[in-house]
């Protein structure tokens, strides 16, 4: 993949620094290397190869921005409900007071990181159909351009979109979609808008994919159960309930729910169940920049050593004593550790040393660490997961219940998926009505724990962030043990970023 990914990258590199707009800059470095990458479409699969690169690669510079993983961390765990890391000195991101500060690298960061992913999309796009080649092949090639693309469209209507149910059915402001490699200016979209570019992408691609009759070689690259996975998610966000059902059956097809044995692995290897994921290898590393570098429980650097990873107390008091994924977080057990940060006692850590042999020997023990993420090299070398056939089976779960279909058939999808699958042998489920709805959410929160949805989740639930002192019953530090409502800051909506209004005459 490192001969692939570095063509790839060079022969599409459209975000150049030359000008003040190297923000949102479109046009290759080279001429010569960008009619060679479309030239063939040999070639232009090398470019599309470098979109999966641009998902794990670092970022302006600083602040430990490596791709998709920052994403995941920074936006999705950090300022959610059940994601504790003793980082005091990040409570303005935890608690997400950057969302409206234009000028904030954080939020800048989204903005350009998707921005670059969908430049190099539209180049694949809008020039593949004139490579030379077999046809099956430029349709491959442009379904997964268009994944690509909708994929980003998406993750950036999450953040700087307001939730659809506060969008006046799509007319608030969405982002600006930009569908070819011009600079020039243009206003932005209303989230309406944005989703049907997301919706009319995918359509496009689950056509083409079908027509091409090609399949994926390696789980980073696109197929058509990514396409529909994505589809489902988006709708799922939009409140397009039939749709999100449809998408995640499709989705999950071909891709049973993995084993016990691959769920105590350490979610950093692609198995049956993962739909699509980036890959990562020693010779493909960020090292101390990497997403497992910042979460592997076995990492050797320092953001795992000593700030580890943990489950919220009240989340784990919810996993029964029978289910697998209870242990693999440090259950405190009667042992003493520090009632202010979580910091294990010499018993705790121990045992936590017992257990889990792999950790650094200077590791820090906290009570509800994590040991579900681990690195397959260090310092955080591993495959970072995107979607898997489970999330799908709770989006179908969700969607059924809000499209008011029988309770049996929602009871059996959350069966299958806990019972079934080995994670709880003894689980089963007879709950209605609402309490049939806070189940699905709970089940998604235990099993998706640390995989980057917690925020969005409740941004699209219009739930409330609830953070709780152990005093209180939870175990977080004063300064994150936070309650924030749905209606603050700017209803969880990142504004967009000054050096995009700076630029951008149409948004003045």
């Amino acid at each position: 993949m490192k001969k692939i990914v570095n063509i790839g990258i060079l022969s599409a590199a459209l975000l150049a620094t030359s000008c003040s707009k190297d923000y949102l800059e479109t046009k290759p470095t080279d001429q010569v290397g960008e009619v060679t990458a479309f030239e063939t479409t040999a070639n232009a699969k090398l470019v599309v190869n470098g979109l999966a690169k641009m998902m794990t690669q670092q970022y302006l510079g600083s602040q430990g921005f490596n791709g998709e993983g920052t994403i995941k961390m920074y936006y999705g765990n950090y300022p959610g409900n059940h994601f504790f890391v003793n980082l005091p000195g990040w409570a303005a991101i935890i608690n997400s007071t950057f969302n409206e500060n234009v000028t904030s690298i954080y939020l800048y960061y989204p903005w350009y990181y998707y921005y670059k992913i969908i430049g190099n999309a539209n180049a694949v796009i809008n020039k593949i159909d004139a490579a030379s080649g077999p046809e099956t092949e430029k349709k491959f090639i442009k379904a997964q351009a268009l994944t690509f693309r909708a994929y980003s469209y998406f993750m950036l209507s999450q953040l700087y979109g307001n939730r659809w149910a506060d969008s006046n059915n799509g007319a608030t402001g969405g982002v600006v979609l930009r569908l070819d490699e011009s600079t020039g200016d243009l206003p932005l979209s209303t989230l309406g808008e944005t989703y049907k570019r997301v919706y009319d992408d995918l359509d496009e691609a689950i056509k083409l994919f079908t027509e091409s009759g090609k399949s994926r070689e390696k789980n980073h690259e696109m197929n058509i159960n990514v396409a529909h996975a994505i589809y489902a998610r988006a709708a799922l966000t939009r409140l397009d309930y039939p749709a999100a059902e449809d998408h995640a059956v499709k989705a999950r097809a071909g891709f049973p729910l993995m084993s016990v044995a691959d769920y105590k692995a350490g979610f950093s290897t692609p198995n049956a169940e993962w739909i699509w994921s980036t890959y990562g290898a020693s010779d493909e590393t960020l090292y101390f920049y990497s997403y497992q570098a910042y979460i592997a429980y076995n990492s050797t650097a320092s953001a795992v050593r000593t700030y580890p990873k943990c489950i919220s107390r009240e989340l784990y008091n919810k996993i029964p004593a029978t289910d697998i994924r209870r242990g693999l977080f440090l259950d405190p057990a009667g042992d003493t550790y520090n009632t202010n940060t979580g910091l294990a006692g010499a018993t705790l850590k121990a045992r936590a040393f017992q257990l889990f042999p792999a950790l650094d020997p200077a590791a820090s023990a906290y009570a509800y660490m994590q040991f579900k993420v681990k690195a397959n090299d260090m310092p955080g070398v591993g495959n970072l997961n995107h979607f898997r056939s489970s999330e799908m089976y709770l989006i179908e779960a969700e969607a059924k219940y809000f499209q008011n279909e029988p309770a049996t058939e929602i009871q059996q999808l959350l069966v299958d998926l806990t019972n079934g699958s080995g994670r709880d042998a003894s689980y089963t489920c007879t709950k209605t009505g609402t309490d049939l709805l806070n189940e699905i959410k709970t089940y998604r929160a235990i099993e998706l724990w640390g995989e980057g949805f917690d925020w969005f989740d409740m941004k699209r639930w219009n739930e409330p962030i609830i953070r709780k002192e152990y005093a209180n019953g939870g175990n977080f530090i004063a300064d994150l043990a936070k309650t924030i409502q749905p209606t603050e800051n700017n209803k969880w909506t990142w504004k967009i970023p000054l050096r995009e209004s700076d630029y951008n005459g149409a948004l003045e």
